[in-house]
């Protein structure tokens, strides 16, 4: 009976075969066609914003498309005749620091206008014309919003006719540009044309940060990341409106910043890394080369030297570093907590000196970061010690320290301190930290086992350490910063970091994996009200990252507990 029936199977099944496949093609053209067709709804970025009015038709961009460029000196003036005062509270007063200020906002304005421009031409394929001439139609971007957006935040309001995004500075109209950006097809990643339409749904997002620091750390120091790559992570931070790249520099396994005081630190310090490869190091037009980078993305580099601990790369280096004179082999392994400066020594604080003024010439931001993890080998008594003479060291460039929450036992007056402690971290070194905070000291919270982007997602991870357990995407994501840490006020809290440490990677595809998808998340956590935390409408939002990263060619980890397209 069987073989009877198989010729009638295989009869019904090619004659199902013949009619359905001509008809496959098509149908799956229409559905693609209309999922573009289609805007995607204004909640559904990345920070999620803080207010979202979805309402009337949506605006479509065209070949005809242009971007107009206003600042606050380009309204119309008032019933009187007088037009409104140009230049920002902080902008200077009287007719010339006015023109200055107007200057700068029309520079600022048409950069960032430039820069929208440069992410849609090549997909669209749209000219996308920059003027500043006045009209009803188009994408416009303004300088000198409502004060209440504050220097980040943004307004934008899409009709039909127009796109209008304003804010009261560059750096916000920078994050509103982000959020369009979102609001279009992931095909617009693309650097060659491809099929419309554009469009943004119709609405109004009014959008500020909830808190001011919202950054991630780079070590440079285990692996070497070369200047292409660390540009290549600060366009991905970007597009999550994180605003601080944290760069540690210096390490027991290399040294990666050029000393004109101390050359050997580079030449010889930086010569290794760990697993023995060569290392490198930035020279400093390279550095910044990276600064300057990242500050058309608005983004400030936070530059980090670690002492007393993790120096085995200086103490190699110079000999009279060490307290017996003596200068240690290199070291390309991973362990932590056995060298130290040598706090007795007087030439420590010239070598110390030396690296921050330095650094801080070369640094425009308004933080230096000094370590202060993983000392081991330096007594508490030394430790304080160091640290109080240090942290005014930094004062005197005219910069703020900022140091891993170890430094609580010492802290200076505008000291920031980070916190990278997890579950297991013992209720005393806690409560240091807490008594630090009403104390007055701010604090970055970066806690391993939730914003360490280093750790594996689960057993399987290929890449990464598990010193502070797994952390897949949902813990990195479910924490309230406000909260976290017992006894801390919520005003001591000046935002959250999430670092990732080389150990395991040596490549941007690795550090990719690792970063994404929890690093949007952790963007989210200190951009977004804590209103709009809710896990089910998150990981929904950041399925739809998906298909924008394989656009822009981000290796991202395809969590399972994140519901893919495909």
């Amino acid at each position: 009976m069987g073989r009877r029936l198989t010729p009638l199977l295989v009869l019904c099944a090619s004659l199902l075969a013949a009619t359905a496949l001509p008809a496959t093609p098509g149908a799956a053209d229409a559905a693609s066609a209309r999922a573009r067709a289609r805007p995607t709804p204004l909640d559904q970025v990345i920070p999620a914003p803080a207010s979202v009015q979805e309402r009337g038709r949506p605006y479509t961009l065209t070949p005809r498309t242009v971007i107009r460029v206003h600042t606050a000196a380009d309204r119309a003036p008032d019933r009187r005749g007088n037009r409104p005062q140009q230049g920002g509270p902080d902008r200077g007063t009287g007719d010339a620091a006015g023109e200055a200020g107007s200057a700068r906002e029309a520079r600022e304005a048409r950069e960032v206008a430039e820069q929208l421009a440069a992410l849609l031409r090549p997909a669209t394929g749209y000219p996308l014309p920059i003027t500043t001439r006045p009209g009803r139609d188009g994408i416009h971007l303004r300088l000198g919003g409502d004060r209440a957006l504050g220097g980040e935040g943004y307004r934008l309001e899409v009709g039909a006719r127009a796109a209008r995004l304003t804010a009261r500075d560059a750096a916000g109209l920078f994050h509103g540009v982000q959020t369009i950006r979102q609001l279009l097809p992931a095909a617009v990643e693309a650097r060659t044309e491809q099929p419309g339409p554009w469009r943004l749904a119709g609405g109004v997002i009014t959008d500020t940060p909830r808190y001011a620091y919202r950054g991630a750390m780079l070590d440079v120091s285990r692996h070497f990341f070369p200047v292409p790559a660390v540009k290549r992570y600060i366009d991905q931070l970007a597009l999550y409106k994180i605003n601080t790249l944290h760069l540690h520099l210096s390490d027991d396994q290399g040294w990666r910043l050029a000393v004109d005081s101390w050359p050997r630190l580079a030449d010889y310090g930086g010569g290794t890394e760990v697993g023995g490869g060569p290392g490198g190091f930035y020279t400093k037009a390279d550095y910044r080369a990276i600064v300057r980078y990242a500050a058309a993305r608005h983004l400030t580099v936070v530059p980090e030297i670690d002492m007393p601990g993790h120096t085995n790369a200086a103490l190699a280096s110079y000999a009279e570093l060490n307290c017996d004179g003596k200068a240690p082999p290199r070291y390309t392994g991973t362990e932590v907590g056995f060298s130290s400066l040598c706090v007795s020594l007087e030439r420590t604080y010239d070598f110390v000196d030396d690296v921050l003024r330095e650094l801080a010439a070369l640094t425009p931001g308004r933080y230096l970061h000094i370590g202060g993890d993983e000392a081991h080998s330096t007594s508490h008594e030394d430790y304080v010690a160091f640290m109080r003479r240090v942290q005014p060291l930094v004062a005197a460039y005219g910069k703020q320290a900022v140091g891993w929450h170890q430094i609580t036992a010492a802290p200076a007056p505008g000291t920031v301190a980070q916190y990278w402690g997890y579950d297991r971290t013992g209720a005393e070194e806690r409560r240091q930290v807490a008594e630090a905070a009403r104390q007055g000291t701010k604090l970055v919270l970066s806690p391993a086992d939730r914003a360490y982007l280093d750790m594996k997602y689960d057993k399987d991870t290929p890449l990464g350490l598990s010193w502070a357990g797994y952390v897949p995407v949902r813990r990195s994501y479910d924490w309230d910063p406000a909260r976290y840490l017992e006894g801390v006020p919520g005003e001591a809290v000046l935002g959250v970091e999430a670092p990732l440490w080389s150990e395991t990677i040596e490549t941007s595809a690795q550090l990719e994996y690792l970063a994404f998808p929890r690093l949007p998340g952790l963007a989210e956590l200190g951009w977004s009200p804590a209103a709009t935390h809710d896990w089910d409408g998150y990981r929904t939002r950041l399925a739809r990252q998906g298909s924008r990263w394989e656009r822009m060619g981000v290796n991202y980890h395809r969590s399972p507990q994140v519901p893919w397209p495909h």
